[in-house]
């Protein structure tokens, strides 16, 4: 068990299912009380009855308050992993911009929301623990994604800050970046998934592990996948030379469309 998340009061949003779920399953294992949130309001009570949590559904960015009474006044860890992510976009053919408001809403501005209504009590009190379930496209990007790889790029900057700003004021800040999860969303990338991702996927329950480690060992960047460390660190370095070996992915993606 971690010692940080024993009795503490966890909420993990869109949690009816894939990494939620295995998070939600995670914390309660070790002891954790449990808010379970999803718009799926069946779900979360499924997985909620599952594990001893209590259920809270609806919109990933307006339940802080709804999830603190439900713990007993308190929210000590916030999993923000609700997100959304739309099919492979072939070139020439761009999302609409509603699609890019709603990827801007749920991926980044939910997290926004409930860290401003957490961090008036976490600073009073000199703790919080906030967990943003960013992706790998957060620090790398994903072909035929668009709005998900600017929007996760959006989520880890929005981690860093927070993590910078007030982690010697007691807030503790993760940012879990797995590539391939084989979750429902993986299902929703198409072929450009199945090319990229699908190979190098791995289960939820993995991703909830890396998670604890980090806890663990205190670290930001949580990487389930180890090698995307390598990947972040050859884009850093040499860009043109990444940008080509995207390149190649995203034609040899094109090809076989």
């Amino acid at each position: 068990m971690v010692e940080a998340v024993q009795d503490a009061g966890v909420v993990v949003t869109g949690a009816g299912g894939g990494i939620g779920a295995a998070l939600a399953r995670r914390f309660a294992a070790a002891g954790a009380r449990v808010v379970v949130n999803d718009l799926d309001g069946e779900k979360a009570k499924a997985v909620a009855a599952e594990i001893g949590g209590t259920a809270v559904p609806g919109d990933a960015s307006a339940i802080v308050d709804e999830a603190r009474d439900a713990l007993g006044g308190t929210v000590d860890v916030f999993c923000a992993n609700a997100g959304v992510a739309f099919e492979d976009r072939a070139p020439g053919d761009p999302l609409d911009e509603k699609s890019w408001a709603l990827s801007w809403d749920v991926n980044v501005m939910a997290h926004v929301r409930a860290a401003h209504a957490l961090l008036p009590q976490w600073l009073e009190r000199g703790s919080g623990r906030f967990v943003s379930t960013v992706s790998a496209a957060g620090l790398l990007t994903m072909i035929g994604a668009p709005a998900y790889s600017v929007t996760k790029h959006g989520a880890l900057a929005f981690a860093e800050w927070l993590s910078l700003t007030y982690r010697h004021r007691g807030i503790n800040v993760h940012a879990i970046c797995p590539q391939g999860v084989r979750t429902d969303m993986l299902a929703s990338t198409g072929s450009a998934g199945d090319l990229v991702l699908q190979p190098t996927a791995i289960e939820p329950d993995a991703v909830a592990d890396a998670l604890f480690r980090g806890i663990e060992e205190d670290r930001f960047l949580i990487l389930p996948h180890p090698e995307v460390a390598e990947y972040y660190a050859a884009r850093a370095a040499i860009p043109d030379r990444w940008l080509s070996g995207m390149n190649h992915i995203q034609q040899k993606w094109e090809a076989a469309r």
